[in-house]
């Protein structure tokens, strides 16, 4: 659509999203909430996506909300009463990342504060920009962070550092992103989406059907206790083994060939 916020394209198993108002630091509007849980349930519903990298348009990743059209838009007492109706629960959008059962690659190319950054916490890499910024901000706002912030980023570094990110709002550099386990990798500016396309092509040229298991796994794996998880694994075990990919997997190993993986 010539006025779409989030573009999407899918080359060779892998999907990338791309927030796309660089004027406005791909600050997150109405429009682009919806646009993004559209494309992460095409993601997820599409068998031909194996991988999927999120990355912003221009020199931000996500600035976060849009100030003006989401918290002020309006008149106060309407603003209010609608914010109210639009979060009784998860937000759509967070729910349609962390629900795709597809790996996410977040490619952090600048500023990701706010909801930009609990976004790249949705994903389940993230691979930064020297130019990338992290910031928790709602603390600032006079506003608590979404699932991002107060679910996943005390299980990526830990209760201690997550609080103080959340309390101070303090804002961090790559280096220390990656100090804390925050992200895995951070590159030149000019080398940050080949890095996430060959991490996401690796990925990709791996079995479909026990790469969805393995994310489950992992999702499963945050709450679950090891009777339960054991059960998991057996249970997964038990029907990978029967298919044609771990066959492939096999033969490919004793034949001293790359494997060509079909999901199925």
């Amino acid at each position: 659509m010539p006025d779409s916020v989030v573009k999407y394209e899918v080359v060779d198993h892998v999907a990338t999203v791309t927030l796309n108002r660089p004027e406005a630091m791909n600050a997150i509007t109405r429009q682009m909430y919806v646009e993004l849980e559209a494309a992460f349930r095409d993601a997820h519903r599409d068998p031909e996506v194996r991988c999927v990298i999120v990355t912003g348009e221009g020199r931000a990743f996500c600035s976060g909300d849009d100030v003006k059209q989401i918290m002020l838009g309006g008149d106060r007492e309407a603003t209010t009463s609608r914010l109210r109706d639009v979060r009784p629960k998860p937000t759509p959008a967070a729910v349609a990342i962390l629900e795709c059962d597809k790996p996410v690659i977040a490619a952090v190319n600048g500023a990701a504060v706010g909801w930009g950054m609990d976004l790249t916490l949705f994903c389940d890499i993230r691979i930064a920009s020297e130019r990338a910024k992290f910031g928790e901000l709602f603390i600032k706002r006079g506003l608590v962070s979404d699932l991002g912030g107060l679910w996943r980023l005390p299980r990526v570094v830990g209760p201690s550092k997550a609080a103080e990110l959340l309390f101070t709002g303090d804002i961090i550099d790559p280096a220390e992103a990656l100090k804390i386990g925050l992200v895995s990798q951070v590159v030149p500016a000019e080398e940050l989406m080949p890095a996430a396309n060959a991490m996401a092509a690796k990925i990709a040229a791996n079995p479909p059907i026990a790469m969805r298991y393995m994310k489950e796994g992992l999702r499963k794996s945050v709450n679950a206790g090891m009777e339960e998880m054991g059960a998991y694994i057996g249970s997964s075990l038990a029907y990978l083994f029967t298919t044609e990919d771990h066959r492939e997997g096999a033969l490919s190993f004793v034949e001293r060939r790359e494997p060509v993986f079909k999901g199925r």
